[in-house]
């Protein structure tokens, strides 16, 4: 005689991700965006759930830094800084530099064929109209080198400076540096990974995050000024 399986029910711990991943999703997707106000109950329609998980979900990404709670007037998006993005390029420059030295010390072939995995896949993707599959390829890439260093602490705050970054600034805030710049940095940056070269590799890869985060404030100041000129 057969046993029947028992499906396992979700707990709330499982309601509670599955919304704090559709919240993320949107935010990815430009379906929420920065300053704006939060309807829980709208939410939990879209993601067709009740609202608690939601609550748990947004307070989990208060935490994270992307919204914000206002007593009795409910959660919003936090606005576009420039100080912030300022300083999240900045901690990411220092991060990802610090990691190189350990990453060439411990890189193995099967490690330098997952880069060159990752880096083929970034310059696919960069040459497709679609920018969410650039800005997650590009994070990929980046993120697999700093992994290949083995340092998990450092590997995850660098995870959450790259969710601060994709999930609460536009892709068109980020990526107006040119294609083919981002293209020959990393392809350098690879080469010299591949040929143990520890001092072009910091010096490529923190030339490249600056060459990013100055394309980044420009956008931002630029969309600065087009506000206010609006607003006149």
């Amino acid at each position: 005689m057969k046993k029947k399986i028992k499906k396992s029910r979700k707990t709330k711990d499982d309601f509670t991700q599955e919304a704090y991943m559709g919240i993320r999703r949107m935010f990815f997707l430009n379906e929420i965006i920065p300053g704006q106000k939060i309807s829980y109950g709208d939410l939990a329609n879209r993601l067709e759930m009740s609202t608690t998980p939601v609550i748990q979900a947004l307070k989990r990404l208060e935490y994270q830094g992307l919204v914000r709670h206002e007593p009795n007037r409910g959660y919003y998006t936090e606005n576009i800084s420039l100080r912030e993005i300022t300083e999240i390029y900045e901690f990411r420059e220092l991060i990802e530099t610090s990691l190189l030295s350990g990453t060439i010390a411990r890189i193995d072939k099967t490690g330098l064929k997952t880069l060159k995995n990752a880096l083929n896949s970034h310059l696919e993707a960069v040459r497709d109209i679609y920018l969410k599959e650039r800005l997650l390829k590009d994070m990929e890439f980046h993120l697999v080198l700093a992994g290949l260093s083995g340092c998990t602490i450092q590997f995850n705050t660098l995870k959450s400076l790259f969710d601060l970054l994709y999930l609460k600034y536009r892709g068109n805030i980020l990526f107006i540096t040119p294609m083919e710049t981002v293209d020959s940095e990393h392809i350098k940056l690879y080469d010299c990974i591949a040929g143990a070269n520890r001092d072009g590799a910091i010096t490529i890869l923190s030339q490249h995050i600056s060459n990013v985060k100055n394309h980044a404030i420009i956008s931002i100041n630029r969309m600065d000024r087009e506000k206010n000129i609006k607003n006149l």
